[in-house]
């Protein structure tokens, strides 16, 4: 009777754990696509209105030093952004700030109105990773619990601003510790990743799409140059880290006062625009990667990306690093194609992936990204050249608080 009564008990514990995760999922996945899709909506909009008033331009300075003064006045904690989540997940010592939502959505909105060099998944993960931590008061668990909900947050931020539910679940996992993943709470991690999605969708938001590429034949010469391809974009990831960290470091020695560095990061983004007059390297750039499937790019192209994404987000201007760096990886893969003698389209997919899998140490969420944006006939290539691309690359990240096991 005790096995009995001990088996009924667990299974009823079982059932009721599941039950409250898939409704916290439930609503954490409709709480953080909402907001999704309210980001992109605006972020749409204020890419529309700088690409066709490119006077706005000149007030980058005034932009940055607006977006330094909330920040350094207002901001406290939530200066650290991504590394935020990933210290209070190692340490927990307090909530993240709710105001680290509206701080990252005007930050960001703000840096690409007048043409800031930055992406999207900064504030995608800071957005649904301080939304899911403010649900941690209302559903009182354990520090486990907690750690899950964090985990939850940046899924569904990450898979509702690129639509990839399964890339977003396993960064989140993977952000956490580089070299061992635990995937305890997987299934409401996930499911938080397909309800964000779907609900942005649902707001009407849509997703860029890329058109399909030829594929090569496997065999030895294609492994050998894949691999090839790989090593480049590793060294391009580390090019980009140590870039953005380099622009950092130097604007804290000689700019004591910090709403001054996005100021004077505006000056200089202005001096290059106006030296090279080529309004790509603005904002996100989405025209020009897709470009790059079918047209193959110059040299100076993803250098002056690089260029231009380290000194935004290195002076303190907000957003992400993804999408610059899935510019970065698809210019530098069409620049390849050529002398790989492979399709452009292909080489420029799988550079699309792997220099983001060097920079943030994420090449499973990387490989099964490119699944959901490419399909699945890439992905023994895309698994070889992203985790070439991740051993290359080494400890370099984007992420300065990630755990290395």
């Amino acid at each position: 009777m005790n096995a009995i009564k001990k088996t009924k008990d667990f299974l009823f514990y079982s059932f009721s754990t599941t039950f409250r995760w898939i409704l916290i999922s439930l609503l954490l996945g409709g709480l953080i696509g909402t907001a999704s899709a309210l980001f992109l909506f605006v972020l749409d909009y204020v890419t529309s209105l700088r690409s066709a008033n490119p006077v706005l331009l000149v007030g980058l300075p005034l932009g940055g030093f607006l977006i330094g003064c909330l920040y350094y006045y207002c901001g406290g904690s939530v200066n650290k952004g991504n590394n935020l989540l990933i210290q209070e997940y190692h340490h927990p010592t307090a909530k993240i700030p709710f105001k680290m939502v509206p701080f990252v959505l005007v930050g960001t909105w703000i840096t690409h109105l007048f043409g800031g060099s930055a992406g999207r998944e900064g504030t995608a993960v800071q957005l649904g990773g301080a939304l899911a931590d403010q649900c941690s008061k209302l559903f009182k668990g354990s520090p486990l619990d907690r750690q899950a909900l964090l985990l939850m947050g940046i899924a569904g931020g990450f898979a509702s601003v690129f639509g990839t539910p399964l890339a977003g679940t396993l960064f989140a996992i993977e952000l956490m510790v580089v070299g061992r993943n635990k995937y305890n709470h997987i299934l409401p991690l996930l499911l938080t990743a397909i309800v964000s999605h779907y609900i942005c969708l649902l707001w009407g938001i849509s997703h860029t799409t890329y058109p399909a590429a030829v594929i090569p034949p496997l065999d030895v010469n294609t492994v050998l140059k894949i691999s090839v391809a790989g090593i480049a974009f590793g060294l391009t990831a580390i090019l980009f880290v140590k870039s953005t960290d380099t622009v950092s470091q130097l604007a804290s020695k000689y700019i004591s006062y910090p709403p001054l560095r996005p100021f004077f990061g505006g000056l200089i983004i202005i001096l290059l625009y106006y030296c090279i007059q080529d309004a790509q390297f603005l904002g996100l750039g989405i025209e020009t990667i897709v470009d790059s499937f079918a047209v193959s790019q110059p040299s100076t192209v993803f250098l002056l990306k690089i260029l231009f994404t380290a000194i935004t987000l290195g002076m303190g201007f907000k957003g992400g690093e993804v999408t610059p760096l899935f510019f970065i990886g698809a210019t530098l893969g069409s620049f390849l194609a050529v002398s790989l003698q492979l399709p452009i389209g292909f080489v420029a997919s799988l550079g699309f992936v792997a220099v983001f899998a060097g920079a943030t140490k994420t090449p499973l969420a990387c490989i099964f990204m490119s699944v959901e944006l490419f399909g699945s006939e890439t992905l023994i290539y895309t698994a070889l050249c992203c985790i070439i691309a991740y051993l290359v690359s080494g400890k370099h990240s984007i992420y300065k608080f990630q755990l290395y096991l």
